[in-house]
């Protein structure tokens, strides 16, 4: 993907160290968003735990921040509940869930098109995991007092698109619904519940669905007030404010970083 030739490139990220002895739980720490932000929490001091199920992409990751490996399968129940004890067991605390995996099929298209076990798939990845990582992450959240919980939605699950995925798009408002509910539950308690909703980024999954279809691409792009598609790295900074006690006070928010797709209505030419 190219910018287009009026807008500027990211920022680089400023230095912090906001995350020194907290352990961050990532899941989809693979690639993209996960591997970006598995990246930046441990630049910030975080030991992070780097939770996929493509063992190759999880141990690089691993590796590369000086972090934990564990293979699992988000939609499995036991294998999550695992993953958050071997952080504990192996860090002593929990203090940070990134509950980010998640798939987007070329088969969840319209609702006149994308068939049951297509939209039920989806739901698992996408919600049903979701669930499953913040219900296993809190009880040691409620015994430490504190925590910050961060779930990834999506910018469509506070807008509608004519070119729909419809079971992608409802799985993100479920999980945003679902961090909602969660962060008012809990907030006395110390525990923050966040839902970040990303605008399109240029991840590995956005490069190859429209690599196949460049009109596709070129469709979405012109609804983005700044031009381009966000970088990982963006979202990954997001996640580290989120983590931090510099969000104190930000609890059951849907976070918006998209370049102002929500609140565009005429883009600039």
């Amino acid at each position: 993907m190219t910018d287009s030739p009026n807008t500027s490139e990211p920022p680089e990220a400023p230095v912090c160290r906001r995350l020194v002895g907290r352990t961050a739980v990532v899941t989809g720490a693979g690639s993209g968003i996960g591997l970006a932000t598995a990246r930046r929490l441990a630049s910030e001091g975080a030991r992070v735990v780097c939770a996929d199920i493509d063992e190759s992409a999880g141990k690089a990751a691993a590796d590369e921040v000086g972090g934990l490996y564990v293979r699992v399968d988000v939609t499995d129940p036991e294998q999550v509940e695992a993953l958050f004890k071997t952080a504990y067991d192996t860090y002593g605390s929990v203090d940070v869930a990134f509950n980010n995996a998640g798939i987007s099929p070329p088969d969840d298209d319209s609702i006149l098109t994308t068939g049951l076990d297509a939209w039920k798939r989806v739901q698992e990845v996408n919600l049903t995991s979701v669930y499953l990582c913040c219900k296993a992450a809190l009880p040691y959240m409620r015994r430490q007092g504190k925590g910050s919980i961060i779930n990834t939605a999506s910018f469509v699950a506070v807008m509608g698109a004519a070119t729909s995925q419809i079971s992608y798009t409802a799985s993100k408002g479920g999980v945003l619904a679902m961090s909602r509910e969660l962060g008012v539950q809990f907030a006395r308690e110390g525990i923050r519940v966040n839902a970040l909703c990303p605008g399109p980024v240029n991840t590995p999954l956005l490069k190859e669905l429209f690599a196949k279809d460049p009109e596709r691409a070129a469709r979405r792009l012109v609804h983005i007030p700044v031009g381009r598609f966000a970088e990982p790295e963006e979202i990954a900074a997001a996640v580290a404010f989120l983590a931090s006690d510099d969000s104190s006070f930000v609890n059951a928010a849907e976070f918006l970083v998209d370049g102002g797709i929500a609140g565009a209505y005429v883009t600039p030419v």
